[in-house]
């Protein structure tokens, strides 16, 4: 079959797709290996300890074809008669698929399976989901098991020691709300093992990638591209693609405020007194709240506080008048002792714990119980109840949160093992989200947005999140880090993100500063949504309304943002069309410039517009670096040429760069004044 070519070697084979070697097994080096383990997971309020007792791997150095016809050749893998593996491998839809069956007894038993996968050791490796800390993933390994991203999440700082004592919370740098078993090459290729089980993706070898699953995989896909573009692409393609986003989001800034109906409203006035274009109101306490050590928590109730937000119904009518949306917040559980928990309790949606009884998770000072979404009758019930208690309200949308909290002694509905249905329950969760919208007919009108995911989320979340940032400047958890985290979805076929503006976690004496806040609002105003959040600790972090000039700084930004829109608007929707990713790196675009491969502190938002945001605290300018060809620097307009330069970075004027030439010159210049009003 055409690209698909299949050469014996001895001891043997090499197969190759569109002239790229993709697979190879010769003596000394097996494709494949089997065994046997027992892993241990440790859970504390979403944060997990991963272990694991390996009784034996074997290598199966044994191989024979046992058929072959046009396009297809099937293989079987085994040692000495043990542990066989039956890999058929054809092409579908132009990409390499091999799907697995294991053979005989001890195959059978196995739940431990290694895949090596040849490597160039000049080769770079993204994705993997989201990766908050790296960038290329070359030179280490990642666990992918979705779980809290972890405060501070370097072992080295202050910070992740502090949360480490106190919560075993520090995280470490491959901690991800949203790991994802595929990865891309700068070979051209990408490669996606299909399985929801705990994995480990190894590229820490000069000569092969292991990857590494606590389960048989259905299967191994495999495929190459001409060029880093049409390999993204065609990753998209492969998982699906986001929708296109409601106009309405182009209009400003979601503010993220809460306290009341009046609370809301009087922020609503002071912003828009100040200049801002508001598209949204986001409360996330529109359900009432729970005060913790933490911090101000939620009720985890999802029905409207009529105390807490009188007339809401009505006043959500009326901004809606004014082209104000109001937006609120869900997750998968439910509080103990409130109504939809008892709801589900007395119908038996709820999952079970060993005894039977209710599984109860502790979320910090209270507990959940977890809607079983294995079991259609509960799926159906949660999907109603976002008809009835958001919808029907009226909400514009919502933060669908949480969804990595599973814990992997839970019992489900349809038997599936909560180990393996672990990772793969965000992508319930958006899917049950995805079918309350549909089915109510606003598939075209509601945005919400997701923090967790995985294989499958692609095509049924319409923007993500980047979740829980420390309101501080460090790399690992702090503002730059959410923009690896931008890229590395944007590989993993989720060309949708933002985050909070500000960030989100204070503790340990923590506070968001007034120029993190101005700063992060500028890196907002360059994606493809502005939302605010006040955090968990409201009154310690400095917030949009704290003073004149943060006011006017976010009104500047803001604007810019919406005249902005048509290019924005252009870029979402190639990237629902065509699967090109609105925030990308620069090596989609200038696979020749050597720097491309490794810069994770800019990005190329669209085709033509180059962002280096300023992620130094207290930086008046800041090093960029530009690809060949000829730049315009949007505030100034002065021209540069590819290469390195240190830019001024002014307060309201982060550095950024038009292609010149570029066809969106005049939206870009028209943006630039209405920054400055």
């Amino acid at each position: 079959m055409e690209n698909f070519d299949f050469g014996e070697i001895p001891g043997g084979f090499e197969i190759r797709h569109a002239g790229k070697l993709l697979l190879r097994h010769a003596p000394g080096s097996p494709f494949a290996r089997a065994g046997k383990g027992e892993g241990r997971f440790e859970m504390y309020r979403g944060n997990f300890q991963v272990s694991e007792v390996l009784d034996e791997m074997v290598e199966l150095r044994d191989v024979e074809v046992k058929a072959r016809s046009a396009g297809e050749v099937e293989l079987r893998f085994s040692r000495d008669g043990l542990y066989a593996l039956v890999a058929r491998c054809a092409l579908e839809d132009g990409r390499l698929v091999l799907r697995f069956k294991a053979e005989g007894e001890a195959a059978l038993a196995a739940n431990r399976w290694r895949f090596s996968l040849p490597a160039e050791a000049a080769e770079h490796v993204y994705g993997c989901g989201e990766q908050f800390s790296c960038f290329d993933l070359r030179g280490k390994s990642f666990p992918l098991w979705t779980s809290e991203q972890g405060v501070g999440r370097n072992k080295k700082t202050l910070v992740t020691w502090q949360a480490d004592v106190n919560d075993g919370a520090g995280g470490d740098y491959f901690w991800t709300f949203f790991p994802q078993t595929s990865f891309v090459s700068s070979r051209h290729t990408w490669c996606h093992l299909e399985t929801s089980a705990y994995s480990v993706f190894d590229f820490t070898r000069a000569d092969r990638h292991e990857l590494y699953a606590w389960d048989l995989p259905s299967k191994l896909v495999l495929a190459s591209g001409g060029t880093m573009l049409e390999t993204v692409c065609d990753v998209s393609a492969y998982f699906g693609r986001q929708t296109e986003l409601p106009d309405w989001v182009y209009q400003g800034v979601i503010l993220g405020v809460q306290g009341g109906t009046r609370t809301c409203l009087d922020k609503l006035e002071t912003a828009r007194a100040a200049g801002i274009p508001v598209a949204g109101i986001w409360a996330q306490d529109w359900e009432g709240i729970n005060m913790t050590s933490f911090g101000q928590r939620l009720r985890w109730n999802w029905v409207w506080d009529r105390e807490r937000y009188p007339g809401l119904d009505r006043e959500i009518r009326a901004l809606a008048q004014e082209g104000v949306r109001f937006l609120g917040y869900i997750n998968p559980y439910v509080a103990k002792g409130k109504s939809l928990f008892e709801e589900a309790r007395k119908s038996g949606y709820l999952a079970k714990d060993a005894s039977g009884g209710d599984y109860l998770v502790d979320f910090g000072e209270f507990d959940a119980g977890i809607v079983d979404f294995t079991d259609p009758a509960a799926f159906n019930w949660y999907k109603g109840v976002i008809r009835r208690e958001l919808l029907d309200l009226g909400l514009a949308g919502w933060m669908a949160d949480f969804g990595e909290y599973l814990p992997t002694d839970a019992v489900l509905h349809d038997g599936t093992s909560a180990q393996v249905a672990h990772n793969a329950w965000p992508a319930l969760w958006a899917r049950c989200n995805r079918e309350a919208v549909d089915e109510a007919g606003k598939g075209g009108d509601i945005l919400y947005f997701m923090r967790a995911g995985g294989p499958g989320s692609q095509k049924r979340c319409p923007m993500m999140w980047a979740g829980d940032q420390n309101v501080d400047w460090s790399d690992d958890d702090g503002l730059l880090s959410v923009i690896p985290a931008a890229l590395s979805l944007a590989v993993s076929g989720h060309g949708l993100c933002h985050s909070d503006m500000g960030g989100y976690t204070t503790l340990y004496g923590m506070k968001r500063t007034k120029e993190l806040f101005m700063r992060w609002a500028e890196l907002a105003a360059f994606s493809p949504l502005m939302r605010g959040h006040e955090g968990n600790r409201p009154k310690d972090n400095w917030q949009f309304d704290s003073d004149a000039q943060t006011l006017a700084h976010l009104a500047a930004m803001g604007r810019f943002h919406v005249a902005l829109a048509p290019y924005l608007k252009d870029a979402v929707s190639r990237n629902s069309r065509e699967g090109l990713p609105v925030m990308r790196p620069l090596f989609m675009h200038f696979e020749a410039d050597a720097l491309s491969w490794s810069t994770k502190d800019e990005y190329l938002l669209g085709d033509d517009l180059l962002v280096a945001p300023v992620v130094r605290e207290g930086a008046v300018s800041r090093a960029v670096h530009l690809p060949e060809g000829s730049w315009v620097h949007l505030w100034s307009g002065l021209a540069y040429e590819g290469g390195d330069h240190e830019v001024p970075a002014a307060l309201g004027e982060p550095p950024a760069f038009w292609r010149h030439g570029s066809a969106w010159e005049a939206v870009l210049k028209a943006a630039v004044r209405a920054a400055r009003g």
